[in-house]
């Protein structure tokens, strides 16, 4: 299973890549491949403020729903357009094209509390 070595993970498998005080979020491949075939991304509007644990939008697939979260204090300055037409990049390609949302970081301090890439291999082998 493929998990860049560039992003913070947390437990309910959200990646996050900062870029600046810039950070671009998704799924990850397993939370992916664990939904099985995506049919539909619902995402906030840009301009929404978000905290921690805040439910960013859902993830719909043939087989479940499952929400999405922030992990982070910022404001979503961006969201995947793509993902309306094409949800199926999430399932092909989670760690890039099938990114859902960037948010604009208040505290990019907090992204230290969440898992490296290793943290989150051993997180998913014991899951």
């Amino acid at each position: 299973m493929k998990i860049p070595k560039d992003r913070k993970y947390t437990e309910t498998h959200e990646w996050f890549f900062a870029d600046g005080d810039v950070v671009t979020m998704g799924i990850t491949q397993f939370a992916a491949d664990e939904l099985t075939d995506i049919t539909f991304v619902e995402l906030p509007e840009p301009g929404r403020e978000v905290a921690p644990g805040d439910t960013l939008g859902e993830v719909e697939s043939v087989k479940a729903t499952s929400e999405i979260y922030s992990a982070v204090t910022g404001i979503v300055v961006e969201t995947n357009d793509a993902l309306a037409d094409h949800p199926e990049l999430v399932n092909d390609e989670a760690f890039d094209d099938g990114w859902m949302v960037k948010i604009k970081m208040s505290a990019p301090a907090e992204l230290e509390s969440l898992m490296s890439d290793k943290e989150y291999k051993i997180f998913v082998k014991n899951s």
